[in-house]
């Protein structure tokens, strides 16, 4: 049974929380594989690291997420800013470049990271980053994303997570259909409609925008040497994230790398979500391994 340390990173304006599971240096000779997420912290990692427990696999909670607490009054999660954080915990790690597989927000984060600090990542996986501007329809998934925030702020919760699911599981492009709908009952989902009053969840509140605003630059990460692969959900067709990983690897020069599952294939039930974590981390195994 590998064995997980808790440690604690100071950096400017956070105590940045992370988890090592296994040994530092690797000793399988292979870099650590680190394993991010936004806004998800460590423990929606925890069924995906469960596969490999050959490797040394760091996770961590990013800056104002989970355990690591502000210090720097702010709330917003930007791209450049995780990304500063990431650099100092490779470099804290002392064991040289990392592999990463990143989710989500995390992916997003992740190209950021290879864009300004190209040599701390030898392999980036980048799962279905959700990014705007590289849809042909980028002008109304930000409306789309305006509405859920909307939905959030008039009647808390449960109405913008609501709103959520129905932008992030729809079908094509963003279309007079999208807005023409009712606005959707949280019962839909499971959701109480209750408002608890509170307006700062990184998901639906405006605090995460930059990540969904971030524009890659192509020729700089192009130019990295990190072997850089956009991957995208088998089940994910067509919806909202699938649609911009595959615009980003096009913008990348490459076409997205097919894993098992949806946007949250590799969680073990958490967060509502049942994805297929062993179907999908024998898929990242081979990945990593190509490279």
């Amino acid at each position: 049974m590998t064995t997980t340390q808790t440690h604690t990173l100071a950096v400017p304006g956070v105590d940045l929380v992370y988890d090592v599971r296994g040994p530092l240096p690797p000793s399988d000779g292979r870099p650590a594989l680190l394993m991010i997420g936004q806004p998800m912290a460590a423990e929606g990692f925890e069924a995906l690291a469960a596969y490999f427990t050959d490797r040394t696999v760091v996770t961590y909670d990013p800056r104002g997420l989970g355990r690591s607490v502000r210090k720097d009054g702010r709330s917003d999660h930007t791209p450049q800013q995780q990304a500063a954080d990431l650099h100092l915990l490779i470099e804290s790690l002392g064991t040289g470049p990392v592999e990463v597989f990143a989710s989500s927000g995390g992916a997003v984060t992740a190209l950021e990271l290879v864009a300004t600090y190209p040599g701390d990542v030898v392999t980036l996986v980048a799962h279905e980053p959700p990014i705007n501007a590289v849809l042909p329809d980028a002008s109304a998934a930000e409306r789309a994303r305006a509405g859920f925030h909307e939905a959030y702020q008039a009647k808390g919760n449960g109405a913008g997570m609501a709103a959520f699911i129905v932008m992030t599981s729809w079908q094509g492009e963003f279309t007079d259909a999208y807005f023409d709908q009712p606005a959707p009952d949280p019962a839909m989902f499971g959701m109480p409609a209750d408002d608890d009053g509170t307006r700062d969840d990184p998901l639906l509140s405006k605090n995460s925008w930059a990540i969904t605003d971030y524009r890659p630059d192509a020729d700089v990460l192009t130019a990295a040497p990190t072997r850089i692969v956009i991957a995208v959900g088998e089940e994910s067709a067509g919806t909202y994230t699938a649609r911009t990983a595959l615009g980003t690897a096009a913008l990348l020069g490459q076409e997205a790398t097919v894993f098992p599952s949806h946007h949250g294939g590799f969680l073990g039930g958490q967060f509502g979500y049942a994805g297929k974590p062993e179907e999908f981390a024998a898929r990242l195994r081979e990945v990593l391994d190509a490279g």
